[in-house]
């Protein structure tokens, strides 16, 4: 009789712990510039994130989600200390966030070490993927939309092109790319400069690209308040887009540098994976939600802090809430959905996201400016990785 009730006891206790197991929460850290001048994109990530979680709800596989949000201010020694103190004192399961390339790139080796799933939501150099193979990532990569942008350039007209871009990592992926394809097509580059990441003047910069007197200038500034003031650097220094070609990526031509050009702006093109604008019921109805509770448009941040969730949530599903690194990193390969962006999937060799590239020109639709669609490419890789086979 001791022994049955031994037995029974014995067994009530593994089965309570299995229980308890079954419903631990599982851990989530976001590295995000919650303040300083990337504060905004970090708010719209972790709104699409809010979003996402609302919609889906806090629990998947039985795991409950529990977030827990560090501020780097957008320095990468920051990033990198906070992510460690995730690892180690909060013990989270996963990593992500990141709206900075220097961030994520500090935090990539802790991800290999560790050996934490990471899912970038936005950060966009290229190589990040490869530093380390528990990384994958759900906003894009610049060479995907930069080399495309350069390529269309010359096939619509331009064919000397001036760059200019911030002098950090994804500035000098944009500057490659954008030349790479400009150049294979046959366009010649007249001239490029790099500028200062933190709180530069733009105007000298501007003046520099309008005296070489190009067909062309393309431009790569990070999201945040740059946008804006580079906009207005542009109409300061009389740059007007219907005689020369002003190209970049979405950020140009963001609704807070739209307001800030007014009709000037009319003619820009820029290369980019998502606009709220984006026709499709899926995206109509995210845009509803996202005005409902935030009282503003979603942007690429929005869509990366959404979709990055949408990773997460799917993982776990196939793993049956495992949360080892490789666990995870292998069910999120191959993933294929319905973004508010458009038919999105996760390489299974590079771990990177496969897009459509929108190019778009700002025009005024129904007396508002508006980015509009102007031609499109589908199930576009990462073009950099493509050519390391």
């Amino acid at each position: 009789m001791r022994r049955a009730v031994l037995g029974f006891c014995c067994l009530l206790f593994c089965y309570s712990v299995g229980g308890a197991n079954a419903q631990q929460a599982l851990k989530v850290g976001l590295v995000m510039s919650y303040t300083g001048q990337f504060t905004d994109p970090a708010t719209q990530m972790d709104n699409g994130i809010k979003l996402y979680m609302k919609q889906h709800g806090d629990a998947v596989a039985g795991r409950k989600i529990m977030l827990i949000r560090k501020d780097s201010a957008g320095a990468p020694d920051a990033a990198k200390r906070l992510a460690q103190e995730l690892v180690v004192r909060d013990e989270v399961d996963i990593l992500a966030g990141f709206v900075l390339t220097p961030e994520a790139l500090t935090v990539a080796d802790l991800s290999a070490e560790a050996k934490k799933f990471m899912v970038v939501m936005n950060a966009a150099t290229a190589i990040i993927t490869t530093k380390s193979p528990y990384i994958t990532r759900s906003s894009l990569t610049l060479p995907q939309n930069c080399e495309l942008l350069g390529s269309w350039a010359y096939k619509n007209g331009v064919r000397k092109a001036y760059i200019m871009v911030a002098d950090y990592g994804p500035g000098h992926d944009a500057e490659a790319s954008f030349e790479r394809g400009f150049k294979t097509a046959g366009g010649v580059i007249v001239g490029s400069l790099r500028m200062p990441v933190a709180n530069p003047d733009f105007s000298a910069f501007v003046q520099r690209a309008k005296d070489a007197a190009p067909d062309g200038i393309f431009i790569f500034v990070p999201g945040g308040s740059q946008p804006p003031a580079l906009a207005k650097a542009l109409v300061e220094r009389g740059i007007d887009p219907t005689k020369v070609r002003i190209m970049g990526q979405g950020e140009l031509t963001d609704d807070n540098a739209l307001r800030a050009m007014g009709d000037t702006a009319i003619g820009i093109v820029t290369a980019y994976h998502y606009d709220y604008a984006h026709d499709s019921q899926a995206n109509r109805s995210f845009v509803a939600a996202y005005n409902g509770d935030y009282k503003r448009n979603p942007d690429i941040y929005s869509v990366g802090g959404y979709d990055g969730m949408h990773v997460i949530y799917e993982a776990l599903k196939k793993t049956g809430g495992k949360a080892d690194a490789q666990s995870l990193v292998e069910a999120a390969k191959g993933l294929a959905w319905e973004s508010p962006r458009g038919r999105v999937s996760i390489d299974p060799e590079t771990r990177d996201i496969i897009n459509t590239v929108y190019i778009r020109k700002v025009d005024k639709v129904g007396g508002k400016l508006q980015n509009v669609v102007i031609e499109k490419f589908e199930n576009v890789k990462d073009p950099v990785k493509a050519r390391m086979k």
